[in-house]
């Protein structure tokens, strides 16, 4: 633990952020420590002062990805039912980002939320989705969309019909469900993607893990790629770094904001 506690805000993260996974990242360091024929931690932190490329494999045994369908339902149930209507009104399209969507199951849920439960009854037609991740293999998974049982336990059982086939043991999403969905490497901390977004989504990630310094760079390309009027959402148990005179709470959409007018 007082390696991670050393470690950790030279990676530019969050010590507190690590509680409830501080365990699984220390065993994943051992591991490390085994491959390279390390003694122990402070060996390992010799190494990394001696070989800087190694910071870069460290942070990645830092990364910690919990991604299911549906994951927190009632922030679904609100963009369902409130959210998405309004941000579709007067548009013949909407644009969403789904930062840090890990192998998929976050943007694919909005395809499903979309076209199974809000579409029909707005009467718009067109929804893109931008899914970005740093990691290339997680980004891979995704793009296959075949998916265990256990990522889809908390859908709602029409939208696991309408939407998966099964193949053996696993499900997978069907096309039309994929189409909106485009996948690509980026990371959030260093600047938000091209074009403006009706809907982010950045869930468990900036403001869960990162250091104070990297979540207001996020909160800035946030603000930067969400139009005004637009939605962010954030997960259940984080909040914006200090009051944000970029985004204001949505009524009655717990951890979904509104970016506000550009003055």
């Amino acid at each position: 633990m007082e390696f991670l506690r050393w470690a950790l805000p030279r990676l530019g993260l969050r010590w507190e952020g690590f509680r409830k996974v501080r365990r699984q990242v220390c065993r994943r360091v051992r591991r490390r420590l085994a491959a390279l024929g390390l003694a122990d931690l402070d060996a390992y932190r010799r190494h990394l002062e001696a070989h800087p490329e190694e910071w870069a494999v460290l942070e990645g045994l830092t990364t910690i990805t919990i991604s299911r369908f549906y994951r927190d339902a009632g922030v679904f149930g609100a963009l369902e039912r409130d959210v998405l209507p309004a941000l579709a009104a007067g548009r013949s399209r909407l644009r969403a980002w789904s930062a840090g969507c890990a192998s998929g199951e976050e943007p694919y849920t909005l395809a499903l939320v979309w076209h199974h439960d809000v579409a029909p009854h707005v009467g718009v037609a067109a929804l893109e989705i931008l899914a970005t991740d740093v990691d290339r293999a997680l980004l891979a998974r995704a793009a296959d969309a075949r998916y265990q049982a256990s990522s889809l336990k908390d859908l709602p059982e029409p939208l696991l019909s309408a939407g998966f086939e099964r193949d053996r043991s696993e499900y997978v999403l069907r096309r039309e469900y994929r189409a909106p969905v485009t996948f690509r490497e980026h990371d959030l901390r260093t600047s938000p993607p091209e074009g403006s977004f009706d809907l982010a989504l950045c869930r468990n990630v900036a403001f869960t893990y990162l250091a104070a310094d990297g979540q207001q760079d996020v909160v800035r390309h946030l603000a930067a790629a969400v139009r005004p009027g637009g939605a962010l959402v954030l997960g259940l148990h984080e909040s914006l770094p200090d009051p944000s005179a970029d985004f204001e709470p949505w009524p009655r959409a717990r951890a979904v904001f509104r970016r506000r007018a550009v003055s």
